[in-house]
């Protein structure tokens, strides 16, 4: 038996342990930036809707219930803009990194398929090619890519490190060159809700991109930011109905159901806006800190209008950054975890809690 793990890349979070160990050492102790986990309470609504849905002895559907799957549509139109979305136009996943994985295979892909994602970009793209033997291919403008064999194109909007808004008309261009040649679109827009500056990030399915039509194009969101439900696994897709029932039908197979409490809180998650701007406060307010402060260092950031980090650089290799701010009991992610583009950048989070921040702040003599 041929191990998997052999086609994969070394798991990167890995690599970071020395460099955590010496920021725990610092005495007031460490400030983590690197992960980019929610550490604020899980809004209280959703919590009384998790609990009030405890007692779920039976199995869950893994299309959702119905309740969840009007959630998901009225929240599609009401948020994203898209029209005519219907419960065939929608799917719950269990959170967006095993669809990120897994989509590929799911998907049927494999040898002498390729799988396009940015040069910058959340790792588990490439993960997902290699583990159904499929070709992973990076690129900096999609329709320069060659479509022979191009069979699913990730976009990333906003950007997961650099925090970087694609815009709308880039949007439309890249959907309309895609269709064209018959490459299926799925575009990651789990930190749509979190943009700070600049134009406001769109997503695929708004009908200025889309046309109002959904042939050829998904997009993937998640709860884990907006609504601090990381620990949930609560994510969705959205999109082209003939591809989510085919991945329906498979996900029935496998046996990929989100949980019915889950469901139940994602229900109510997706009904209520004010803690999501509650929360879109609170990470704005950290943003602001931390950015003077780097800054205030000699750091230069560079994109970062959108998403829950600054993608800062000393114009140094990123490790010696992430070895510098160590030092300082400061752990941030080193940009080369997001391809070789990022060697000299780091992404620093602002996820953690108001004292930490604080205490970064104060390191960085600000």
């Amino acid at each position: 038996m041929s191990a998997v793990s052999s086609r994969l890349p070394v798991f990167p979070w890995d690599k970071l342990e020395p460099y955590k160990a010496t920021a725990a050492a610092h005495a007031d102790g460490i400030v983590d930036l690197s992960v980019g986990t929610p550490v604020d309470p899980v809004p209280e609504l959703i919590q009384k809707a998790l609990a009030a849905a405890a007692d779920s002895p039976g199995y869950p559907t893994v299309w959702g219930t119905p309740a969840l799957r009007n959630a998901l549509t009225g929240w599609v139109e009401g948020r994203l803009g898209a029209v005519g979305v219907t419960h065939a136009h929608v799917l719950p996943v269990v959170g967006s990194k095993e669809l990120v994985a897994w989509l590929p295979t799911q998907l049927g892909l494999g040898p002498g398929d390729r799988v396009g994602y940015p040069r910058l970009a959340y790792p588990t793209y490439e993960v997902g090619a290699r583990l159904c033997g499929a070709t992973p291919v990076e690129y900096d403008d999609p329709t320069e890519l060659d479509p022979a064999g191009l069979k699913l194109l990730w976009l990333n909007s906003p950007s997961n490190p650099t925090g970087r808004v694609t815009p709308k008309e880039e949007l439309t261009r890249i959907v309309a060159w895609a269709r064209e040649h018959g490459v299926l679109v799925f575009s990651d827009e789990c930190y749509l809700e979190l943009g700070w500056e600049g134009a406001e990030p769109v997503s695929v399915l708004h009908p200025d991109v889309c046309g109002g039509a959904y042939d050829g194009i998904v997009a993937v969101h998640s709860l884990s930011k907006r609504s601090n439900l990381a620990g949930y696994r609560a994510a969705f897709i959205a999109g082209d109905e003939r591809v989510l029932g085919e991945l329906l039908l498979i996900r029935k197979h496998g046996g990929m159901m989100v949980p019915a409490p889950v469901q139940a809180a994602t229900t109510v998650a997706l009904g209520d806006d004010g803690h999501v701007a509650e929360q879109r406060e609170r990470y704005a307010a950290r943003r602001a800190a931390l950015r003077a402060a780097l800054e205030g260092h000699g750091f230069r950031i560079e994109h970062s209008e959108a998403s829950l980090y600054l993608w800062a650089t000393r114009d140094e290799a990123c490790w010696e950054t992430v070895a510098y701010l160590a030092e300082l009991g400061i752990l941030v992610a080193p940009g080369d975890f997001y391809g070789s583009a990022g060697e000299r950048f780091v992404r620093v989070a602002f996820t953690a809690t108001d004292e930490r921040v604080q205490a970064a702040v104060k390191r960085l003599g600000g």
